[in-house]
């Protein structure tokens, strides 16, 4: 097995599909942001955790999440920063829809990450 398709096999994808309170939006926003960054830079398993509203309704957030594996996820799980966010944020919740994906191509995904490193701000 080539180490893609063994980065593949253990790599948990997900969209978490969020609906927010539009009274909650900007305070939600800060508090999501700040947990996606600590994530990205405190866990070693956390590849993205990558935030994103709805360009004609901002209240309806995506989130990209990319764990090395099931044992990154379950740690992330039990992070302060998580915690802290999960604890902060439900009241501000409508709905969430946790959704598993299948990468079709992780080589090309690793481009991708490589290339935001360079792409102009």
């Amino acid at each position: 097995m080539n180490n893609i398709a063994h980065a593949q096999q253990g790599m948990i994808v997900r969209i978490s599909e969020i609906d927010i309170h539009p009274d909650y939006l900007k305070e939600y926003i800060a508090i999501l942001k700040h947990e996606a960054e600590a994530s990205v830079k405190i866990e070693p398993g956390v590849i993205a955790i990558f935030p994103m509203l709805q360009r004609d309704n901002p209240t309806q957030v995506r989130i990209l999440e990319i764990y090395r594996d099931q044992k990154a996820y379950q740690s992330h799980l039990q992070t302060e920063h998580f915690l802290k966010y999960k604890t902060t944020t439900l009241h501000m919740i409508k709905s969430l829809k946790l959704v598993d994906m299948d990468a079709l191509d992780v080589e090309t995904a690793t481009q991708l990450f490589s290339k935001l490193k360079s792409a102009p701000q």
